[in-house]
């Protein structure tokens, strides 16, 4: 367990990377004390400093959704960060490479509430019955600390979070099985990975119902109106400048961005 003040420290410097697009040391390297719940408290310094500056709360993202991710890292369940409305992307966007530290992009659907979520006993089916629609998605990541990152750097570090493009069709979440609903994830027009839904834990209404759960004993409720992004259920696929990185939802539609 960290000190106050070494939270705000590591504050500081994940603040600082994202400012300069530099990678900062690895937390858990500087502060070798480090546990999960210093790793939460450290982004939600940075994430009130963001606020205290103006940005918004739009939402949040669950990562590490996979089996073989968490098993790769110690861990037995997902991590979550906050989505901010200036990561909002239009999809077919221009994308200045030099915004980002080591840019990655993500396939994943996304929840938009029509009602108020708020666990603990939150389940899929509440899931389902409080979800306005449910849209392709594309996550960029970006790291902000260098490799190799244990699960504390990467909760601390928002998750990763870095942008959301949305785009494609707008689905009720009973209008489909979301579970098959699947992607084929292209750079520079050659395929790079393909995946279906029922990756994220099973189905991906049951990634939002394990952050209502979550959060919902840290007083935190999630709103009407908020994005909520599954999980992703491709490898993470590395962007470069130049690169155009497209996904195919099929009859879902699709969506691209260019880092330029």
């Amino acid at each position: 367990m960290l000190s106050k003040s070494d939270r705000g420290k590591a504050a500081a410097i994940l603040i600082e990377a994202e400012r300069t697009k530099k990678q900062g040391k690895q937390l858990s390297v500087t502060f070798p004390k480090i546990d999960i719940e210093d790793a939460y408290a450290i982004q939600q310094e940075v994430t009130k400093s963001k606020l205290k500056a103006g940005r918004k709360v739009i939402g949040h993202k669950i990562g590490l959704t996979s089996k073989a991710m968490q098993q790769s890292l110690g861990i037995n369940e997902p991590d979550y960060g906050h989505l901010f409305d200036d990561m909002l992307v239009a999809d077919g966007a221009k994308l200045p490479h030099e915004n980002y530290c080591v840019p990655r992009i993500e396939v994943e659907l996304a929840f938009v509430l029509g009602k108020p979520l708020k666990g603990p006993g939150i389940d899929l089916f509440d899931v389902l019955r409080a979800t306005e629609y449910v849209v392709p998605s594309l996550e960029i990541i970006d790291a902000r600390l260098v490799n190799p990152r244990k699960i504390f750097d990467t909760v601390a570090d928002n998750g990763a979070a870095a942008g959301i493009v949305i785009g494609g069709q707008v689905m009720r979440p009973d209008d489909f099985d979301l579970r098959w609903a699947g992607a084929i994830l292209y750079k520079n027009s050659e395929i790079e990975e393909t995946g279906l839904a029922a990756g994220v834990l099973g189905h991906p209404a049951l990634g939002i119902a394990w952050l209502a759960n979550k959060l919902g004993p840290r007083g935190i409720t999630l709103k009407p109106g908020h994005i909520l992004l599954s999980g992703s259920f491709t490898r993470p696929v590395h962007a470069a400048k130049g690169d155009t990185i497209h996904a195919d939802f099929g009859p879902l539609g699709g969506l691209a961005v260019q880092f330029v």
